[in-house]
């Protein structure tokens, strides 16, 4: 076959004979992928929920398109008829470009078996905190191993290059001063990385933790290696250094569990009826389906010159659910108290005195 290939080639003109080669990578690998591509796919098309096969098609089907090509080409090099001058460059530009599809490969690996993962530990079910608790060191750990792989598949290229090896030994020469300026340069970020790696596994937040940071309520959207994505519920982004869950306090709503006490404060007259009151709070969440049927309370927390305050204690399964109790409950109660004791309503009073009521009085007879 070698033979044959020989005598194939010499009887070509090089450029032709190199473009045929060429050609013939593309071709082929065109070809291996258009067949397996299809039998996966169909073998994996039977399952309606997840999949090995479809998440590896989903991943790898880009890369490949590339991959094979560039594999077939590689396995043709010795066969093609570049010149003294181009065939190193060729080959050179190989090596490189196969160093990048392996890290590339391998990142993608990576990520299927996430997809496994995140199948295992799924958080669309309503108790999800172990789920995301494991689902937030996923992620860290996933974003550390790419950026590994992606310098190391750097370092790779570059050492492949005899100029940079001099380089590279020239830095280690200054490598003292130049260690201690780095150092210093890369406080901050370092500091950052090693709070990640905090984050990560003692988790004072968690992937769709729910916080009030900043004054904004949100949800945890991101944990990357330096800063953390928190998406604020009218849909902006409030982006934070990471070591900002290290050194400062924030409230985490969902830190153990996603159920919640909801409040709701009411402030009328003396004179409502509080056990009127306690009864239509009690019928409005048994009503809501909202209402996870645990805590019903209804107190008068503070007596003020004018005014009484009510509140309205209820319980949740989540802080979504409990704001949305908590608006329903809000409404209905001053509803309610408008139409059955509106004289109960907060109201300021006046007092006149003695001198002023005789006054007025006397007026009236007067006229």
């Amino acid at each position: 076959m070698t033979q044959y290939i020989s005598l194939l080639s010499a009887k070509m003109p090089s450029w032709t004979w190199n473009l045929l080669v060429i050609l013939f990578a593309l071709l082929l690998g065109i070809l291996i992928k258009a067949i397996l591509v299809p039998l996966v796919r169909k073998q994996s098309s039977s399952h309606t929920m997840y999949s090995v096969m479809r998440s590896v098609i989903r991943h790898f089907s880009k890369i490949f398109s590339f991959f094979i090509p560039l594999l077939v080409f590689n396995a043709l090099l010795p066969f093609t008829r570049f010149n003294s001058a181009t065939h190193p460059v060729v080959s050179k530009i190989t090596e490189m470009l196969f160093v990048g599809c392996f890290a590339i490969l391998i990142i993608r690996v990576i990520r299927v078996f996430e997809d496994y993962l995140y199948h295992r530990f799924d958080i669309s079910k309503e108790n999800n905190l172990r789920e995301r608790k494991i689902r937030t060191q996923i992620v860290f750990i996933r974003k550390l191993l790419v950026s590994i792989i992606i310098l190391v598949a750097l370092a790779i290229i570059l050492l492949s290059f005899d100029s940079m090896r001099k380089i590279g030994a020239g830095l280690l020469t200054g490598v003292g001063i130049g260690g201690i300026i780095i150092g210093f340069a890369a406080q901050k970020s370092l500091g950052n990385l090693l709070a990640g790696f905090q984050i990560a596994f003692t988790q004072p937040i968690r992937m769709d933790d729910v916080l009030v940071v900043e004054g904004e309520w949100g949800r945890v959207e991101e944990i990357n290696l330096t800063y953390v994505v928190v998406a604020i519920w009218d849909k902006r982004r409030l982006v934070l250094p990471i070591n900002y869950f290290i050194e400062k306090p924030f409230q985490n709503w969902t830190r153990t569990t996603a159920e919640i006490l909801g409040t709701v404060f009411l402030y009328t007259d003396f004179a409502v009826p509080i056990d009127k009151l306690r009864e239509k709070l009690t019928s409005l969440l048994q009503a809501n389906s909202l209402w996870d049927g645990q805590v019903n309370v209804l107190h008068v927390t503070d007596l003020r010159e004018q005014t009484m305050e009510i509140r309205c204690l209820m319980s949740c399964r989540n802080s979504g659910q409990a704001f949305e109790l908590r608006a329903h409950v809000r409404e209905e109660m001053i509803k309610y108290i408008s139409a059955n004791y509106p004289e109960s309503l907060s109201r300021t009073r006046v007092s006149l005195s003695n001198y002023e009521s005789d006054k007025i009085i006397a007026d009236d007879r007067s006229h």
